[in-house]
């Protein structure tokens, strides 16, 4: 079995993906002991938003369980962006386990993310010069991937060339340009090293991938819940409503820093289960302008999970897609989800779970919020 820690549940899920398409059996936890039946077992620590020492400690914590299980190998997925506790978490697994160095691979060359001279590019445009600069938790206002990191406490961190040999301890943060540079780093995978990074990376440490997986049409009403702040979240909420599917957004008072009451939140899911009733399809969105900071940002998500968990109590689903990792998470634990088979992937990062619960009967697609939605889910 191989092991990976995530710090959210769309970067847990979108790694049990890429182990389903190299013929892995896969299960993402958000709590639970992980089972022995599966081939790789994606634990989400929900930490990108903790403190570093929680972070850290949350991350010591997932090892520890793994570690227990005997996984043959373990993963530590990041941000391909580097948001989050990036490099506390790597840190706190090397010394619980007793490595000796990390090498993180955060770039997903596919989509256009790369790392080149040490300089992070979004599609060839420096990452300070794109909608990342303005990311609620984690603006990107360097491209430099040794500030976008941190400063590491114990190890002596690097940037180290695809070609360049890995040296007996650090931490090195590799360049990758290419789906060919990733595969030359997962050439050098050590059994004292930590590997660490994005999608990709985790996928070039396997052996060849099988045909993709293709996910199957599900039958039943479809409910979107959009929480994520993203310009691909609101292009799509807008593209949707001009197909004339309905929208249900919060009201224009929670662009202040509040809660719905129980009264609102009956309210929005009312129309919403009248929207479903009459359409196949229809969608929550936050539908408010860009809020300035990620707490309130964060709030807003929990709000509309809120009304979405109201809708789902009330009309029976075939279908929930989310978007963004901390509506996702929020939604699982609120509807008392802890484990999620990987059933397919319909576009790298865009996943199609179960719930193992024995009552729920629906599938639930999520992805991060950056990541668009496939031409065909968006044309259905």
């Amino acid at each position: 079995m191989i092991g990976v820690i995530a710090d959210d549940l769309t970067g847990a899920a979108e790694i049990g993906a890429v182990g389903l398409r190299h013929g892995l059996q896969a299960e993402v936890l958000l709590a639970d002991e992980p089972p022995d039946h599966v081939d790789l077992v994606c634990l989400d620590t929900d930490s990108r938003s903790c403190a570093p020492s929680e972070a850290a400690e949350r991350a010591a914590s997932a090892a520890r369980r793994l570690r227990q299980r005997r996984v043959e190998w373990l993963y530590k997925k990041t941000d391909s962006l580097l948001r989050g506790n990036v490099t506390p978490e790597i840190e706190a697994i090397v010394l619980e386990l007793g490595l000796t160095g990390a090498l993180l691979i955060p770039a997903n060359p596919s989509h256009g993310r790369t790392i080149v001279d040490g300089q992070y590019y979004v599609r060839r445009q420096l990452i300070h010069q794109t909608e990342f600069a303005h990311d609620l938790e984690y603006p990107r206002r360097t491209p430099n991937v040794l500030e976008l990191c941190g400063t590491p406490s114990t190890l002596i961190r690097s940037v180290g060339k695809p070609s360049a040999p890995l040296p007996e301890s650090g931490f090195i943060i590799g360049e990758a340009a290419s789906l060919h540079d990733l595969r030359c780093w997962g050439m050098r995978r050590r059994e004292n090293w930590l590997m660490a990074g994005g999608a990709e990376f985790f996928g070039a440490l396997l052996k060849p991938a099988a045909p993709l997986p293709q996910g199957q049409p599900v039958p039943g009403k479809e409910l979107f819940v959009c929480g994520s702040a993203s310009d691909a979240t609101r292009k799509f909420v807008a593209d949707q409503a001009q197909f004339g599917v309905p929208v249900v957004s919060l009201p224009e008072r929670m662009a202040r820093l509040g809660s719905l009451e129980p009264a609102e939140v009956i309210a929005l899911s009312d129309q919403a289960v009248l929207a479903l009733r009459r359409r196949s399809r229809a969608i929550l969105a936050v539908g408010l302008p860009q809020v300035q900071e990620a707490t309130q940002g964060r709030m807003l998500a929990e709000q509309l999970v809120r009304v979405a968990k109201a809708v789902l109590r009330r009309i029976k689903l075939g279908h929930v897609f989310v978007e963004g990792g901390a509506t996702a998470v929020a939604l699982a634990r609120r509807m008392g989800w802890t484990r999620l088979k990987v059933l397919a992937e319909l576009a790298p990062g865009v996943v199609d779970l179960s719930v193992t619960d024995g009552r729920s009967q629906l599938v639930l697609t999520i992805k991060p919020g950056s990541y668009a939605w496939p031409i065909f889910l968006r044309h259905a």
